[in-house]
């Protein structure tokens, strides 16, 4: 199996971003819970959702990586 400089460029920034993004997403819920206690179960719930949404492009990002 040969990879090629494509494919790490697409890993690479496919990575980068839902990284960045769970990250501000985990720092933004951890915030909003420190603000409103009450209110954990429901953040956490969205915070969770959005996290997969972030995780799945990353996924895709891998998978086009490897059929480069």
């Amino acid at each position: 199996m040969t990879f090629t400089l494509t494919g790490g460029i697409i890993i690479a920034i496919g990575g980068l971003g839902p990284g960045l993004a769970i990250g501000m997403i985990g720092a933004k819920a951890v915030e909003a819970i420190g603000r409103n206690p009450e209110a954990s179960g429901k953040i956490m719930v969205n915070m969770l959702i959005a996290m997969a949404f972030a995780e799945a492009i990353a996924i895709y990002s891998l998978i086009l990586a490897f059929t480069k």
